[in-house]
């Protein structure tokens, strides 16, 4: 169970009590939005990309601020009560899902509801062959989450490593059409969340990622584009790129940042220029910014580590300007 180390000290936005460590660590997340977030993590082989130009008076809207729940996944699993909780005391209103803890989607529902947070968004993978009962029974518990947007997490590796076949690539891309369909039909937003793999190049003589195939292959009515700022670079894409090639169709950025290593950071200590990105907002139609960092809680991170990173991302997406 995580326990916050509190010393009688509110949060500005909830009014609830927040820990030594979150003060701490909302102190460096101010130094690094000015400093280290206006440093750009160049995708080897990639153009070198242009620095922000000074904090403009944009800010990211309160009620857009969510975090993907597998960023505390060990916590959520040992008290999901209390780790909502913790949540709401950082100040997220939104959350998107990534499983329910083991629990029912109503039981799951309910300790939202107690903590006055919104289930706007969840992973939930397509069946592979795809198959329609069984889609149709995951968006059931997508409806009662209370999700508006349904987002496939993963797709891009075989038994072999990373998939290229490009026929691979395109039935996948149809199999998202259909379930995009059903989700429209059913009321959903469909997005597909990509990694890096999508922007290896196909094992053809095209010089075509998946990427760029899954974007022609899929219809822009039928499945928006959830993009994963940190993959993307990882990916040698530059996020602003991605924007401009898929205007409007990037309703969901994944913000998670990259150290030196290109490993995981917690918000505003890495090296991605989120202020350069953030920038393009209207132009990507994006509607979550959703905190996530892969690797919080586990190793040598404990539970309460990966609520310090939810906490730090908050405050990051509070403070920034662009």
């Amino acid at each position: 169970m995580y326990t916050a180390h509190t010393d009688g000290v509110k949060s500005a936005e909830t009014g609830r009590p927040v820990g030594r460590r979150d003060l701490l660590r909302s102190g460096a997340v101010v130094v690094a939005a000015a400093g280290a977030a206006s440093l750009v993590a160049a995708p080897a082989g990639a153009a070198p990309a242009i620095r922000s130009a000074s904090a403009g008076r944009r800010r990211v809207p309160v009620d857009r601020i969510s975090i993907q729940l597998y960023t505390v996944r060990d916590a959520l699993a040992d008290d999901p009560a209390g780790t909502l909780a913790a949540l709401a005391n950082i100040g997220y209103t939104r959350v998107e899902v990534a499983g329910t803890a083991g629990l029912t989607a109503a039981a799951f529902r309910a300790l939202l509801d107690a903590n006055q947070i919104r289930a706007t968004s969840g992973h939930f993978g397509i069946p592979q062959p795809f198959d329609a009962a069984a889609w149709r029974a995951t968006l059931a518990d997508a409806r009662t989450l209370g999700c508006r947007y349904v987002v496939h997490p993963f797709f891009g590796v075989g038994p072999n490593g990373p998939i290229r076949d490009a026929a691979v690539w395109r039935a996948f891309a149809q199999d998202l059409n259909r379930a995009g369909a059903m989700a429209r039909e059913a009321g959903f937003r469909f997005g597909y969340h990509n990694h890096h793999f999508e922007f290896l190049p196909l094992g053809d003589e095209s010089g075509r990622t998946a990427f760029d195939l899954l974007t022609t292959v899929t219809e822009r009515r039928l499945v928006h584009l959830e993009l994963d700022l940190y993959w993307s670079w990882r990916g040698a894409a530059d996020p602003v790129d991605v924007i401009r090639a898929n205007r409007g169709r990037v309703l969901q950025f994944h913000v998670k940042d990259m150290n030196i290593d290109s490993g995981f950071a917690d918000l505003g200590t890495g090296l991605i220029d989120f202020r350069r990105i953030f920038a393009q907002s209207d132009l990507a139609g994006v509607e979550e910014y959703i905190v996530e960092r892969d690797d919080a809680g586990t190793g040598d991170r404990e539970p309460e580590d990966a609520l310090d990173t939810a906490a730090v991302g908050y405050r990051f997406l509070r403070n920034i300007r662009f």
